[in-house]
Order: structure tokens, then sequence, then C-alpha cells
């Protein structure tokens, strides 16, 4: 007995879109962050850029995420990648994204700070809330302490953004504000060591507008967060070897969060099973979906699919 099934998979956000979507979302907190930085006194006072920057996560989350998984950042994209739910193509073009929408976001700055009378040179504007260590930071915090800060930071930013898409139990509702408030609190230990932004490309950004010691210490904030983005990575990825199968079934197979039709091979996959239009009744047990009663989805971006509300459906 056979009855016809018409497969209507769900249209996935292309390519453009996602990408369009890292690098809006990376603007956005590039604005806030750099704006309220210089038009405020962060090394003083640093809640309210600490504050600023953590709200602007969440909401560039709460209104992109469901296109790209809200990443608006490389340690998250590198997490991402090493837990194995991205791919490493998807994340260069993540990378890219992010980093031009940072400097997209910095140069509206820097022509808003231009055009103030009483800020005389907008270099120097920029340099007030660049990420520097020694002399360049605010409370002169030597290269290993920055290096160790960024690193610790980075993880823990990493380690709460897979920990928060993850799992049937979590909330999509709350994962923003999770990923937003760790970012706000750790902010606020960053501004008073060394501007510490615990982001390579708003740190890029920043640099880009500031005088030459920025670019030349630029590397420190680049090398440390990346090395806490993939230990944090790394344990995810360790987390899920050790958990139950079917806690880990969500994350088999990773995926690129840009094209979840292609196979790892970057061919499109042919289902046998939908492509007739006609599938066969088989008995199912309840807890247990037959493989050829219904045929197996793409691996989907975990966090993007977290973000449509897919988790544990």
């Amino acid at each position: 007995m056979t009855s016809s099934v018409q497969a209507t998979p769900e249209a996935q956000p292309g390519l453009v879109a996602r990408l369009s979507a890292e690098a809006l979302g990376s603007m956005f907190v590039v604005v806030v962050a750099v704006g309220v930085g210089i038009f405020s006194n962060p090394g003083a006072a640093p809640l309210p850029l600490a504050l600023a920057t953590g709200l602007a996560v969440t909401a560039a989350m709460l209104a992109f995420g469901y296109v790209s998984g809200g990443h608006f950042n490389p340690v998250i994209t590198l997490g991402n990648l090493i837990a194995g739910r991205i791919r490493a193509v998807a994340a260069l073009g993540y990378l890219a994204a992010q980093i031009i929408g940072s400097v997209i976001g910095a140069a509206l700055i820097y022509f808003v700070v231009s055009t103030v009378p009483v800020l005389k040179d907008a270099r120097a504007a920029f340099d007030v809330v660049a990420p520097g260590f020694g002399e360049h930071a605010a409370a002169q915090t030597q290269l290993a302490g920055v290096l160790l800060v960024e690193v610790l930071g980075a993880a823990l930013i990493v380690a709460v953004f897979l920990g928060a898409t993850a799992g049937r139990r979590a909330v999509p509702a709350m994962a923003p504000f999770a990923v937003g408030l760790s970012m706000a609190v750790l902010l606020q230990l960053g501004q008073v060591l060394g501007n510490l932004p615990f982001n390579p490309a708003r740190a890029t950004a920043q640099a880009f507008f500031s005088s030459s010691w920025a670019m030349e210490g630029l590397w420190l904030f680049w090398v440390a967060p990346l090395m806490g983005a993939a230990l944090a990575g790394l344990a995810f990825r360790g987390f899920q070897g050790l958990s139950a199968p079917a806690a880990t079934e969500d994350f088999q197979g990773g995926s690129d969060g840009i094209n979840d039709s292609f196979d790892a091979n970057d061919e499109p996959i042919e289902d046998t099973e939908v492509k007739g239009t006609e599938v066969k009744e088989t008995a199912v047990k309840p807890d247990i979906a037959s493989p050829r009663a219904v045929p197996a989805a793409p691996a989907n971006d975990d966090a993007r699919d977290f973000f449509d509300g897919k988790k544990g459906k």
C-alpha cells in the first residue's frame, strides 16, 4: 500500500542573506560599542559601555539570529567550526562579513566624530576606545595579563553561546540574553584592563581608525581570543562525545550554515526516498523514526535552527 506524499522542504536563507545578516549585526554592535565608548568615559565608568554593547549583541541576535545563527564575532564562528556546527568555507564567509560590517560601523562613527567641533582629532578620539596593553592600556596591563583575560573571556563567551543554543530543553528567547549579559559582564572587566573587546572584528575596525600603535598591537587581539574560542569549541565537542547518542544526534554531521542542501563535498544531495513523491507506509514505533519511512533531513546549522524554533522537535 502506498500513499502520495508531496516533498515540501522548508526554504532556508541563502548565502547572501546569511552573510548580510552577519555584516549588519556586526555593524550594529560596533556602532553602539564605539559610539558609546567615545561619547562617554569608559575608563572611569565602564558600565554604560559594557551594558550598551551587551544589549546590542542581544538585540542583534534577536533580530538576525534566525537568518545566520547570530554569530557577529569571529570567536563564536571559530567555536562553532571546531564544535562541528559549521563548515570551514561558511566560517570564512562569516569572518569576512563580520570584518566588513565592523569596519563600516566604525567608519560611520568616525564620520560622526569628525562633525563634532569639540573633538579636534578623530583618531585621538578612537584611541580612547582602541584595545591596547602596556602604556596604551588604561590600567597599564602588561601583555601577559591582557592575553590571559582575552583567552578566558573569549572562551567563556563561546561556551555560553554553544551551551545556550544547544539541547532540547533550551529556550530560544533566552539565548540572546545569556550571550549579551555574558558579553556585558566580561566587558566590564575588559574595559578597565585595556578596552578588551573579546571580538577580533571589532578590534580590527577600531584599530583601523586609531593611531598606528593600535594596528601594531592588533595581532594580540586576534591570537588570544581565537585561542580561547578554540579551547571552548574543543571542550564542547568533547562534551558531545561523552554524551549519550540520543543527546548528540542533533549535532551529528555538522553544517555550513550556508547551504544545507549540499553535502560535505559540496555536491547536491540526491534524496531517493523523496524524489518520486511516493513513499511506502511502514509501522513506526512511537519513539523511533524509520529512516526509510521518513527521509533524513539535511543537517542544519544548530544555532540558526535554534532561533527558528526547531530544536527539540
